[in-house]
């Protein structure tokens, strides 16, 4: 059964930011719309397949991994909330302050 998707304000942020600095760097929007489209398919998948994704610490919340990037949500009964978008090659110790 497919969950509803509901998106925090911080996850759509962070997910404009990084698509943001993926255009600026690349001086092309080629590859952020390549990585909009992998994260969206990604979260389609999570939508269709909630346990997909492995646990984490809190027992709540899980994350899937698109390439480095880290997708961290919660599922409340028909819906999932996309909590978070995350580099993975972040420090562990400042990945923990982000999802507080």
């Amino acid at each position: 059964m497919v969950k509803q998707v509901i998106w925090s304000y911080r996850a759509k942020d962070s997910l404009k930011e990084i698509l943001s600095y993926w255009t600026t760097r690349n001086k092309s929007a080629t590859y952020s719309k390549k990585l909009n489209k992998l994260i969206n398919e990604a979260i389609k998948l999570i939508a269709h397949f909630p346990n997909s994704g492995k646990l984490t610490d809190d027992l709540n919340i899980r994350v899937k991994i698109v390439r480095v990037y880290l997708i961290y949500y919660e599922q409340h009964g028909e819906c999932i909330q996309i909590i978070q978008i995350l580099d993975g090659r972040r420090d562990p110790d400042k990945l923990k302050y982000f999802l507080e």
